[in-house]
């Protein structure tokens, strides 16, 4: 059961007029090969999982993103204390090719999207108002990455 990433009535928690979905956006120096990958998995994501409020992933040709505090990261969740400002995530993958080569391409290619996954599960901590100390949160999110992007792994062919 994915209880963080479900819910049956999305109106407890937001406005039912707001936009909704996840929607993606690359720099045009991103590989094509983590572009095709990404989209992938979103499509496959939102088959499975309902968006309730739009937010849009950015994903960055830098190897890291840099928060509005300053601090750099793989990664990044930004959801404003006002609940009718969309939130956003931004991803850095422009250390594919790096990984390409000490990993491979399916594990470099699971990080990405472990990564997406990661911040995503931060997007449904912050619209359930989940008041949980940080170290609970990160721990939250690492598990769901790992489980959801296990249960798509399942529905990919591997020879």
């Amino acid at each position: 059961m994915r209880r963080l990433w479900e819910c049956k009535d999305w109106s407890a928690f937001l406005d039912t007029d707001c936009r909704k979905g996840i929607r993606l956006r690359f720099d045009k120096a991103v590989d094509k090969e983590v572009r095709r990958a990404c989209k992938e998995y979103v499509f496959w994501l939102r088959t499975q999982y309902d968006f309730p409020m739009r937010v849009p992933i950015y994903f960055k040709a830098s190897k890291q993103v840099i928060t509005s505090t300053g601090e750099k990261g793989s990664a990044l969740f930004f959801g404003p204390y006002d609940k009718s400002i969309e939130p956003y995530i931004k991803v850095s993958v422009g250390d594919y090719q790096e990984s390409l080569e000490r990993v491979g391409k399916d594990n470099a290619l699971a990080g990405i999207l472990h990564s997406i996954t990661h911040e995503l599960s931060h997007y449904y901590q912050w619209i359930k108002d989940y008041d949980i100390d940080i170290e609970k949160s990160e721990r939250q999110a690492k598990y769901y990455a790992t489980v959801i992007v296990e249960d798509y792994a399942e529905t990919r062919e591997h020879p």
